[in-house]
């Protein structure tokens, strides 16, 4: 399958792999790219720009296929070593940029110079639109549904695909709630150039995360995520479980005096501890609402071929058939 998206980025298939923090490691990486897909590296997982380096680096020694790498803008007091990673980026031969947080004008030129197509994640299409002004290549579009950070508007896939189709002169991908064939044809109807896939990857035999957390997202239905720190203006959807139920207890009792001090211990630093470790109570994560789909565990190249299996055989057949008169079973 040709779109905008694989023709850019150089993929078999129009499905990429977003930046996950604590899974989006070399293996993770190489496993979907090796799919024909496009794996991406989380940089901010990595301690330094060494290490970003070297996990570049590692998953080169794994996959010939393209790579990307996700380059989170936090806003924070002591920001990490932004110009190190970039430069780790560059050298390592990476040819996708996934930007995500505040803007990331100041990279682009130099990620541009170097060759670099840089693809913005977007919860709005305001903020689609400002990508595409200063320069970023394509967007991820991120509807309500989605795993991690939603943003505040809380419009979901099915208004906000289309809007973005609408307004948008770039190519786009949708993200959020996106597991398997249907939701590919019904984001390439809805105006996307492919899928980015967050949680459905995370239940994969090549994800480098504990047993736990892979069973976790499989025994869950569309019902089991909450919404965490949207009195902060800061709205994380994840996954239920005590640690997140007593934040949003939290939440209610301290209303608008929450202070992000007053949930530190279930929020802070506890991704080691739940994705390397298992500890599925230790705090909040990020999942998105489709773990309702998700229902195994199969390896990356089993998922992408049955995806595009299911999505050529919904086109060819269910639709087209449609077309020619036959009423679909």
């Amino acid at each position: 399958m040709k779109t905008a998206i694989t023709e850019m980025f150089g993929i078999e298939h129009p499905i990429i792999q977003g930046g996950m923090h604590y899974v989006g490691f070399a293996e993770m990486a190489a496993a979907v790219s090796n799919a024909g897909g496009l794996g991406i590296i989380t940089a901010l997982t990595q301690k330094s720009p060494a290490d970003l380096a070297n996990e570049i680096a590692r998953c080169k020694d794994m996959t010939d296929k393209p790579i990307g790498v996700n380059l989170t803008f936090l806003p924070v007091v002591n920001a990490p070593d932004y110009p190190g990673y970039v430069k780790a980026i560059i050298e390592g031969g990476v040819s996708v940029v996934e930007t995500a947080g505040n803007n990331p004008v100041q990279v682009l030129p130099v990620l541009k110079d170097a060759g670099i197509k840089v693809i913005h994640k977007c919860t709005a299409v305001r903020h689609a639109l400002k990508a595409q002004s200063i320069g970023c290549d394509a967007v991820s579009v991120d509807g309500f549904e989605c795993g991690g950070h939603p943003g505040e508007d809380d419009v979901p896939n099915m208004i906000l695909l289309p809007r973005a189709a609408d307004e948008l002169e770039i190519p786009f991908v949708s993200s959020g709630g996106q597991a398997d064939g249907r939701s590919l044809v019904a984001s390439l109807a809805m105006g996307a150039s492919g899928m980015n896939m967050g949680t459905r990857f995370i239940a994969t035999k090549e994800a480098p995360v504990h047993q736990n957390v892979k069973e976790a997202i499989v025994a869950a239905s569309e019902l089991d995520t909450r919404l965490v720190m949207r009195p902060l203006r800061n709205t994380e959807r994840v996954m239920t479980n005590a640690a997140v139920e007593r934040l949003l207890e939290k939440e209610r009792e301290l209303g608008s005096d929450i202070k992000f001090e007053d949930i530190i211990q279930e929020v802070a630093g506890v991704y080691p501890r739940i994705m390397m470790e298992g500890e599925m109570d230790a705090g909040a994560w990020s999942c998105g609402m489709v773990a309702g789909l998700i229902h195994d565990i199969p390896t990356c190249k089993e998922l992408i071929d049955r995806i595009m299996k299911e999505a050529e055989d919904i086109i060819s057949n269910r639709l087209a058939g449609m077309l020619s008169g036959k009423v679909p079973a």
